[in-house]
C-alpha cells in the first residue's frame, strides 16, 4: 500500500469521543519514546514498519505455512551462519525454548554471569521449565565473564554427589559491557573439549556487533544456540528469534508450543521485525547511538559526574550516590525536565533525539548546580521503573 493509503486505513475513532473525530495512528513519529531513556524497548514502531504489516502474508506459522515468517527465518538463519531459525515472541522465550531444548534431562547445572536475564529476569525459568541447577558467575574483572571464571564454577565430575555442567550459558552485551569475541572463542573452544553446549542469549548482540566487536556470523559460530531480539534496540513491536542447527530447531518447535508459543498468523509480527533488521542493525543506525550515549557520559562528568560502568554500546551509567542524589528523586526531577527514566541506567535507542539530550543537560544543572525545574510529576517514580530487562 501506498504511505498514504496505509495511514487513511490507520485512523480510528478517539477513544471516549462520539462525535466523528477522528485521530491518526501514531506509527509515523516516535512520540513520547523520543524522551524516553528507561530502556530499548520503548521505541515507537515505524510506519515502514506498518507498511509491512499491512502487506503482509496472513497464514499459519504452526503449519509453517506462512511465507513472510519463514522468509524471516531463513534470513536471519543466513545473516548468524546457522542451518535454522525459529520465531519467538520475547527474549524471554526465546532464552527459555532455547536452553530447555538444550537441556533434555536432569541432573543438569548452567553456568552463567550472576547479573544475566536468566538469572534476574526470568521468573527462575531455567529451573522451573528445566529443571536446572542455575550456577551464578561473579566476574573477577567486574565486567564480563573469563574461561577462568567459568572454569571455576564448571562441574566436569562423575561424582554423583556433584550437579553436572551441560550448559554455559552467556550474554552480549550485558549492562552495555561487550563480551569480547577473543573472550567467546576460548569458552567456546573448552566447552566443546568438555562437551558442554553453550547458548548466548544475544538480545542486544546487535549493539556488540555495531560497536565493531565482532560480526554476527563469528559471535555466533561459538554457540549452538542464541538467542535475539528484534524489540528492544531495533525497534519492532514485538518478538524475538532462536537459531541453532535444524534438529535444535525442530525440538525447539515442540518446546514452543508446549508452553504456549505457537502463533497463527505470524506475518502480523514477523513483517515489521524483517524491517527492523533491515532498517535499524543493517542500516547503520545503531553506531549512532552508541556516540549518543558517549556524549551524554561526556556531558554528565563535565558537570562533576561520575559514571559506574565504562560506555561500549548504548548504556550510560550515571553514579547517583555519588552525586548526592536517590534514583526515586532523579527519576522525579527527570520527570519535570520532560523524561522518562529508570534510575541511575540511561538506554540510549535510535529515536533519542538532540531535544532528549538538551532536556537531560537541564536535569543535570539541577542535579550539580540547583537549578529549579519547572515541570511537573505525574507519574510517581515507583511505576516509571518498570521491570521490563
Amino acid at each position: 500500500m501506498e504511505q498514504n493509503a496505509v495511514q487513511k486505513e490507520a485512523q480510528h475513532l478517539a477513544h471516549g469521543n462520539g462525535n466523528g473525530h477522528v485521530e491518526v495512528n501514531n506509527w509515523a513519529q516516535p512520540g513520547p519514546a523520543a524522551f524516553d531513556f528507561r530502556s530499548d524497548v520503548v521505541t515507537t514502531p515505524t510506519s515502514r514498519m506498518l507498511n509491512a504489516i499491512a502487506a503482509t502474508s496472513l497464514l499459519d506459522d504452526v503449519f509453517q505455512d506462512d511465507p513472510t515468517t519463514n522468509k524471516l527465518e531463513s534470513f536471519i538463519a543466513d545473516l548468524t551462519g546457522k542451518e535454522a531459525a525459529l520465531l519467538v515472541l520475547s527474549g524471554t522465550m526465546g532464552n527459555q525454548v532455547a536452553i530447555r531444548t538444550q537441556l533434555l534431562a536432569p541432573p543438569h547445572s548452567v553456568v552463567t554471569d550472576y547479573r544475566s536475564h536468566i538469572m534476574e529476569w526470568e521468573a527462575g525459568g531455567v529451573a522451573s521449565l528445566c529443571g536446572a541447577l542455575v550456577k551464578p558467575v561473579i566476574p573477577r574483572n567486574g565486567r564480563y565473564v573469563t574461561l577462568e571464571d567459568v572454569k571455576k564454577h564448571t562441574v566436569i565430575s562423575s561424582d554423583i554427589h556433584s550437579c553436572p555442567t551441560k550448559l554455559i550459558s552467556l550474554e552480549n552485551t550485558l549492562a552495555g559491557i561487550i563480551l569480547p569475541l577473543a573472550e567467546c572463542q576460548k569458552i567456546s573452544a573448552w566447552a566443546r573439549e568438555n562437551g558442554i553446549l553453550m547458548h548466548l542469549d544475544g538480545a542486544r548482540l546487535w549493539e556488540a556487533v555495531a560497536a565493531g566487536a565482532g560480526s554476527l556470523k563469528e559471535y555466533c559460530d561459538c554457540f549452538d544456540s542464541i538467542s535475539l531480539c528484534f524489540s528492544k534496540g531495533l525497534g519492532a513491536p514485538i518478538g524475538s528469534i532462536i537459531v541453532g542447527d535444524k534438529t535444535f530447531r525442530e525440538r525447539a518447535r515442540w518446546v514452543r508450543k508446549s508452553i504456549g508459543g505457537g502463533l497463527r498468523q505470524a506475518g502480523v509480527v514477523t513483517a515489521a521485525a524483517q524491517v527492523a533488521v533491515e532498517d535499524t542493525f543493517l542500516g547503520g543506525k545503531l553506531k549512532a547511538c552508541h556516540d549518543r550515549a558517549r556524549q551524554i557520559s561526556e556531558l554528565w562528568q563535565s558537570y562533576g559526574g561520575e559514571i559506574e560502568n565504562p560506555v561500549e554500546t548504548n548504556m550510560v551509567w550515571f553514579d547517583l550516590e555519588a552525586a548526592g542524589m536517590t534514583s526515586e528523586k532523579f527519576i522525579e526531577e527527570g520527570e519535570k525536565a520532560g523524561l522518562r527514566l529508570l534510575g541511575g541506567r540511561l538506554v540510549v535507542h535510535y529515536q533519542i533525539g538532540d531535544e532528549a539530550v538538551s532536556r537531560l543537560e537541564t536535569l543535570m544543572q539541577a542535579v550539580f548546580k540547583g537549578k529549579k525545574l519547572n515541570g511537573s510529576v505525574e507519574i510517581p517514580a515507583e511505576k516509571m521503573q518498570f521491570p521490563t530487562e
